[in-house]
């Protein structure tokens, strides 16, 4: 089977290539710079250089189109935001020529919207953080109730698309009022809707799953133990861990309600003062620590292209726990960031390992269970791409 894999440089691309070439079929990577990660695997059969989606994404659905066609692809599997968005909008143009496993546009572009999921997730029962949402730059006192400080400061959308092409938005932390100004000022009004929540101090908790025609065929869950940035981000240590009833339910509820199809994450966070999961998104995609999915017998990527078979798919609950993936170059990124930063500038709640510890536990190079999400003794190619580009760039490597 010819399989057509997106934005190459991510790590869940390199996770999907891994899994799906050792299986025997035909992949071809895209990213808009050659090489990439994922191409420079050797379970990669062909790289495509395509034009860059957040700024063109005419050009780039025209060359996917042609792509598709001319390499006679039989499934696409988008991974980012921004490529699984414009591939879920666009579906009609591309299933005469391949296959999607993906939910159809009007389920991506809920599970997408924060303030949506937000306000299902209310209409379902299932728990979320204290919200107010910002319709504008002006906060009044209204508009704070409830709210103490430090606040979070998140976007509606990670992702949002404007007449000069997508825009990435982050996360930010404001710890009074005068700094929650500071940062409201400094947004564009695409930008808003806003939301204000109150911090959830606690571990993150990611509830992975696949979906097949509006029924759950696979089920995955993990716990951050280190982060990028450190107060909350990117995993780079995550373990596998059982999914707790009441986090299943919360997910079966909400992607249940949206007749889900495919894979997607969604990601709550423990409450420590109640011990309650509170949901803080979804993401209707591949997301960056699946090689932890595939490493604990979960293989994703797999039972994506069974059900593109059509094959019924038995549902699999169950997986090995105690399993660690580890992003290398993101736990030194991440460990820097806590020796050079002081903790205030960092926003870490109480508890945070200090510098010693955190200096103690990244020198444990090895242990249990514990495997390296990029460097593999079978496929050297992608950790040296991964080297080379830190060195040669200066900064940090893939973030994704």
């Amino acid at each position: 089977m010819n399989v057509l894999i997106t934005d190459g440089d991510n790590r869940a691309a390199l996770a999907i290539t891994r899994s799906l070439g050792k299986k025997g079929h035909r992949i071809v990577v895209g990213e808009k710079t050659s090489p990439s990660l994922a191409s420079v695997s050797r379970y990669c059969s062909e790289g495509w250089i395509y034009p860059d989606p957040m700024n063109h994404p005419n050009d780039f659905l025209d060359d996917l189109l042609r792509t598709v066609s001319k390499k006679g692809i039989d499934v696409l599997l988008p991974v980012t935001e921004i490529t699984t968005a414009l591939v879920t909008e666009n579906a009609g143009k591309l299933c005469g020529s391949c296959r999607l496993p993906f939910p159809d546009g009007n389920a991506f572009r809920i599970a997408s919207n924060k303030l949506e999921i937000l306000r299902l997730a209310e209409r379902l029962g299932v728990p979320v953080p204290l919200t107010r949402i910002l319709q504008d730059k002006d906060v009044d006192g209204g508009a704070m109730a409830g709210i103490s400080f430090p606040v979070v400061v998140k976007p509606y959308r990670s992702r949002v698309r404007t007449e000069n092409g997508w825009r990435a938005m982050g996360v930010s932390y404001a710890r009074d009022p005068e700094e929650l100004s500071v940062i409201l000022r400094k947004k564009g009004t695409w930008e808003f809707p806003v939301l204000l929540q109150e911090r959830i101090h606690g571990p993150g908790i990611g509830v992975f799953t696949c979906y097949q025609n509006g029924k759950m065929v696979a089920l995955f869950g993990h716990r951050r133990l280190r982060e990028k940035p450190p107060s909350g981000g990117v995993s780079v240590l995550r373990e596998s861990v059982p999914v707790s009833p009441q986090t299943r339910a919360y997910t079966t509820k909400l992607l249940d309600h949206l007749k889900w199809h495919g894979v997607a994450m969604v990601e709550f966070k423990m409450d420590d003062r109640d011990g309650v999961p509170k949901l803080m998104e979804i993401n209707g995609r591949f997301w960056g620590s699946l090689q932890l999915a595939i490493d604990a017998e979960v293989d994703f990527p797999e039972i994506l292209i069974r059900i593109v078979n059509g094959e019924t798919v038995d549902p699999i609950f169950s997986y090995k726990e105690g399993v660690k993936t580890r992003w290398f170059w993101g736990d030194v990124d991440s460990l820097m960031m806590l020796l050079l930063k002081n903790r205030e500038s960092l926003h870490l709640p109480k508890g945070h390992p200090g510098r010693m510890q955190a200096i103690f536990d990244f020198f444990r190079f090895s242990g249990k269970n514990l495997h390296y999400e990029i460097e593999s003794w079978d496929d050297l190619r992608p950790s040296l791409h991964e080297l080379s580009q830190r060195f040669r760039s200066g900064s940090p490597g893939h973030r994704r």
